[in-house]
C-alpha cells in the first residue's frame, strides 16, 4: 500500500509539474516580444508599473520569469531601479492567478481538456495555434496530476504519524522554512502553492498549518532572481534584493496578523469546505495586501537596498559568465529578450567606433596622419575586431534558446550587421594606412584629387550617421536615404575613376599616387555597399520590434 501510494504521489507530481511547465512555456511563447516592448516603454508611474508587472506575470504564469527579465533590464540600463520596484510588486500580484485557477473545480473535465489540447497539437501545424493548444493541454495535464496527488495522499489522513508531522507546520518558523526551502528547490511558487493545495484537498493539512508554509513559499520564489543576478551590476543585484525584501516584509506582517487576529478563521469562512480556494485566497490576499502596504514606500525600499548594497569600485563584468548564468534559467524567452537587448547596445558601440574610424581615416588622407600617426585608428580597429568575435559567439549562444520567428530573424540580421561593420572597419583601416604611406613616401595629389577626398568623406559620414540612427531605433530613420547615398557613392566612384584616367593622360599625377588613389576608390565604394547591407538589416529589425509584418531578407 505504501509503495502504491508513493508511485501515485510521484506520478501525480510529475504530471502536475509537467502541466505547469507546458502552460508556462506556451504562455511565454504566445506572449512573444510584447513583454519586452511593454517593459521598455514603462514610465515611472507606480500604478502603471504595478499593473504591467501583474498583467505580464498573469500572462506567462511565472513571477520568476518577470523578475528575471526585470533584473536583466536593470542590468543593461533599460530600466531604472525605481521603475523595477513597481514591476516586482505587480509580479507578486500576478503570480496568484495560478492558485486561483487551480482552485476551480474542473477535475472531472481535466481529461477532456488535455485531449482537446493534445489533439490540436498533433493535427494543427500553425505555430500560434500550437502555443494556444499547449496552454490548454498543460491545464488539463495539471489538473489530472492534481487529482492523482490528492487521491494518493487521501489515505494519509488515517496515518497518525503523518498527520502529526503536518500539524507541526502550525509552528510559524518551521512552516516558513519548509515552504521557502521547497519553493527554492523547484524554483516556482506557483507549483509549490499548487502542491500545497493538493495536500489540503486530500485533507492531510488544514489552513491553520498551511498558512505559514504559504508565507515561506513567497520567500523561496526569490531564489530564481537571486541566481539570475549573479555577475550582474550593482543595481541589478539591488532589484533582486527588493524582491526578497518585499516578501520578507510581507511574511513578517502576515505572520503577526495570523498570530494575533482571527485572520486564518476569516479566510476559512470565505470559502468553507473548499481548502484549495482557501489557500488560493490567502496567497492572493498576502501579495495584494503587501503591495498595497508598500506601494507608498517604493522609494524607501530603493534607499534601503542601496544601504544594504552600497556602491563599490567598478569592476569589469564577466559578460560571458553572466550570459551563461542567464541561459541556465528555464525562462528562455525572457532571457533571450534581455540578451538581444544587450547585443543591440554592444553593436551600437561597435558601429560608433567604425563611424569614428571612417571619419578619422578620410581626415588622415586629406590632412595627414598627425603627430600620433594612425595609432588611435588602429586601437579602435582592434576593438571592432574583438567585438565582432565576442558578439558573434553571444549570438550563436542565444540562438540555441527557444525563440519566436521574429527573434530568430533579428539575431540573423544582427549577425549580418556584425560582419558588415567589421568590413567597414577594415576598409577604414586601409584608408588610414594609405594616409601613412602618402606621408612616408611624400606623395602628392592634384587639387582636383584633394577636393574629391572631401566629397568621399562627406558622403560616407552622412551614411554612417544614418546607420547610427537606425541602430538607436529612431523613427526618423529611412532606408531610402541610405539607398540614395549608396547609389550616389557608386556614381561618384565611376566619375572619379574617369577623372583619374583623364589626369593620368594629361600627366598631372604620378603612377604610384594613381595606384593608391584607385585603391582608395575601391575601399570607398565597398564602404557604401556595407552601409546599405547594414541599413537593410536594421530596417527589418526595427520593423520586427514595432510588430510590423516580416519583410524580405536583407543583403548579407
Amino acid at each position: 500500500m505504501g509503495f502504491e501510494l508513493l508511485l501515485g504521489l510521484l506520478g501525480g507530481l510529475a504530471l502536475f509539474l509537467y502541466g505547469m511547465q507546458m502552460m508556462s512555456t506556451n504562455l511565454e511563447a504566445a506572449a512573444g516580444n510584447k513583454m519586452k516592448q511593454i517593459l521598455e516603454r514603462l514610465t515611472s508611474n507606480r500604478f502603471l508599473g504595478v499593473l504591467v508587472g501583474a498583467v505580464i506575470t498573469a500572462l506567462i504564469q511565472s513571477s520568476s520569469a518577470t523578475t528575471v527579465m526585470v533584473v536583466g533590464f536593470v542590468n543593461s540600463g533599460l530600466m531604472t531601479l525605481n521603475q523595477a520596484v513597481w514591476v516586482i510588486m505587480g509580479a507578486n500580484i500576478g503570480t496568484t492567478i495560478t492558485g486561483q485557477l487551480i482552485a476551480l473545480d474542473v477535475g472531472a473535465l481535466a481529461p477532456l481538456i488535455a485531449f482537446v489540447g493534445v489533439a490540436i497539437l498533433v493535427f494543427v501545424k500553425n505555430k500560434k495555434i500550437q502555443h494556444i493548444a499547449g496552454i490548454v493541454a498543460g491545464i488539463g495535464v495539471l489538473f489530472i496530476g492534481m487529482d492523482m496527488m490528492s487521491s494518493a495522499m487521501s489515505p494519509l489522513r488515517e496515518e497518525p504519524q503523518f498527520v502529526e508531522m503536518m500539524t507541526k507546520f502550525s509552528n510559524p518558523l518551521l512552516g516558513i522554512l519548509v515552504g521557502a526551502g521547497f519553493t527554492a528547490l523547484i524554483q516556482s511558487s506557483s507549483a509549490s502553492v499548487g502542491i500545497l493545495q493538493a495536500l489540503a484537498m486530500s485533507g492531510v493539512i488544514d489552513l491553520h498549518s498551511a498558512v505559514f508554509v504559504l508565507f515561506g513559499q513567497n520567500i523561496g520564489t526569490c531564489i530564481t532572481a537571486v541566481l539570475a543576478s549573479i555577475g550582474t551590476t550593482r543595481n541589478a543585484k539591488r532589484a533582486t534584493a527588493i524582491h526578497l525584501l518585499f516578501n520578507l516584509i510581507g511574511t513578517v506582517v502576515f505572520v503577526v496578523l495570523s498570530l494575533v487576529t482571527p485572520f486564518t478563521d476569516v479566510m476559512i469562512s470565505l470559502a468553507p469546505g473548499n481548502p484549495m480556494a482557501q489557500i488560493a485566497n490567502v496567497h492572493t490576499v498576502f501579495n495584494l495586501g503587501t503591495s498595497l502596504l508598500l506601494l507608498p514606500f517604493g522609494s524607501v525600499l530603493v534607499k534601503i537596498v542601496e544601504r544594504i548594497l552600497p556602491d563599490t569600485e567598478v569592476k569589469v563584468m564577466d559578460e560571458d559568465h553572466w550570459l551563461q548564468g542567464l541561459m541556465a534559467s528555464k525562462h528562455h524567452l525572457g532571457v533571450s529578450t534581455i540578451a538581444i537587448s544587450q547585443i543591440h547596445e554592444e553593436i551600437r558601440d561597435m558601429l560608433s567606433a567604425a563611424s569614428k574610424n571612417v571619419d578619422a581615416s578620410f581626415l588622415a588622407v586629406e590632412q595627414g596622419p598627425g603627430e600620433d600617426g594612425i595609432g588611435e585608428i588602429e586601437n579602435r580597429e582592434e576593438e571592432i575586431d574583438l567585438a565582432n568575435v565576442r558578439l558573434s559567439k553571444k549570438i550563436s549562444r542565444v540562438l540555441v534558446l527557444d525563440q519566436t520567428p521574429k527573434d530568430i530573424e533579428t539575431l540573423n540580421k544582427m549577425y549580418s550587421i556584425l560582419g558588415n561593420i567589421e568590413r567597414i572597419g577594415d576598409h577604414a583601416m586601409n584608408l588610414a594606412e594609405y594616409a601613412q604611406t602618402i606621408l612616408e613616401k611624400d606623395l602628392s595629389f592634384s587639387e582636383y584629387a584633394q577636393s574629391e577626398f572631401s566629397v568621399m568623406a562627406d558622403s560616407c559620414s552622412k551614411g554612417m550617421k544614418l546607420l547610427e540612427q537606425a541602430a538607436a531605433g529612431e523613427k526618423k530613420f529611412e532606408l531610402a536615404k541610405v539607398q540614395e547615398i549608396e547609389q550616389k557613392i557608386d556614381d561618384i566612384t565611376r566619375k572619379f575613376r574617369q577623372n583619374q584616367i583623364d589626369r593620368m593622360r594629361a600627366g598631372s599625377c604620378n603612377v604610384e599616387a594613381s595606384i593608391l588613389y584607385s585603391e582608395m576608390l575601391t575601399d570607398y565604394e565597398r564602404i557604401g555597399d556595407h552601409m546599405l547591407n547594414i541599413a537593410e538589416a536594421y530596417d527589418v529589425i526595427n520593423k520586427n520590434d514595432e510588430g510590423i509584418s516580416d519583410t524580405q531578407p536583407a543583403n548579407a
